[in-house]
Order: structure tokens, then sequence, then C-alpha cells
């Protein structure tokens, strides 16, 4: 082991940021990202909102953005922790992606 290698010199450790577009290579990948999200956090509208995001990164933001007649950098915009998509860009950008929204029966807890 290099010294750069050390586990007893933990600043030589180099981290990357993860980032869940990169694992997001199939619809159904997508698709199911967006889901959990919808199941886990159905009120945080960022959250969802950024989970879409996340998903339009995966498959290329230039070619979502084109594909929905959108501008990119609006998208990265409207996308951001900070953004505030409308639903329009939302189903937009979930077609350009592959993907379209589906109804179900909220679970009742009584």
């Amino acid at each position: 082991m290099t010294k750069t290698q050390s586990a007893a010199n933990p600043e030589s450790v180099k981290l990357s940021r993860y980032d869940v577009a990169d694992h997001l290579r199939s619809p159904e990948e997508m698709a199911d990202y967006l889901d959990a999200w919808l199941d886990e956090f159905p009120n945080d509208v960022s959250g969802i909102a950024r989970a879409v995001g996340d998903i339009a990164r995966a498959k290329g933001m230039t070619q979502v953005a084109k594909e929905a007649g959108l501008s990119r950098e609006s998208l990265y915009r409207s996308l951001s922790e900070e953004g505030n998509p409308s639903f329009s860009t939302i189903l937009k950008v979930l077609s350009a992606v592959g993907l379209k929204l589906s109804v179900s029966v909220a679970r009742s807890d009584g």
C-alpha cells in the first residue's frame, strides 16, 4: 500500500459526490425512482421536482429540453432545489424521458 492509499491516512481518501442520475439507466429504474418519491414523500413538492430533475439529468438535460420544447437553462432552473416547475413542465419532461403519470386510489388508514 502506498502512503496515499494508507488506511492510517484519512486525508488521502478521495470521495466523490453521489449523484443518483448516474444510476438511473433505464426507463424502469427512472419510473421506480419517481414512484418511490411519490410513495414516501407525497407532499414534498420540491423533492418530487428534484427527482424529476434527476431523471432528466440521467437522460441528458439538453436532449430532454429539446424534446420537451423548453430551453435547457429554464429546465435546470425549474427542476433545481429552488425551482418551482409548472405541472405542464413536469408532464413535458416525463413525456420526453418516456414516462407518464398514472393515478391510483390513496391508501386509507382506517
